[in-house]
């Protein structure tokens, strides 16, 4: 999008220059500087609105930059839960297997962990 400040100072730019270039054919000094001062003022004002274009597309791009970036965070987490979630699904399958295959070691397991928890959390007296 073309900002006004650009439109408005490409226009005002030539008519300077025609006011110029008339007051120098009929040597109207006053005229002649009138004309020069809105050719600069014009050519000054095109330069902000290409500034300002310039400033809205670095902003238009950061916001698609970011905008990306947090779906791409969004895709990575997504993947990162459905592999926390297989993995947890395949530990509690292989654990399952095992206390299937061997349920007196699981037992003992199961019971010198519920006793070091103990431990820890009373403490010895």
């Amino acid at each position: 999008m073309v900002d006004t400040d650009r439109i408005v100072g490409g226009a005002k730019e030539p008519v300077g220059k025609v006011q110029g270039a008339a007051g120098d054919f009929v040597g109207s000094n006053r005229d002649s500087v009138e004309g020069r001062f809105r050719e600069a003022q014009g050519q000054a004002q095109n330069v902000y609105g290409q500034v300002k274009d310039k400033a809205r597309d670095i902003a238009d791009r950061a916001g698609d930059y970011a905008s990306e970036a947090y779906d791409r965070a969004g895709d990575v987490a997504g993947d990162a839960y459905e592999r926390g979630g297989s993995y947890l699904r395949d530990g509690s399958a292989a654990v399952g297997a095992r206390v299937e295959e061997n349920p007196l070691v699981a037992l003992l397991i199961a019971g010198a962990v519920g006793y070091g928890l103990a431990l820890l959390i009373h403490g010895r007296r």
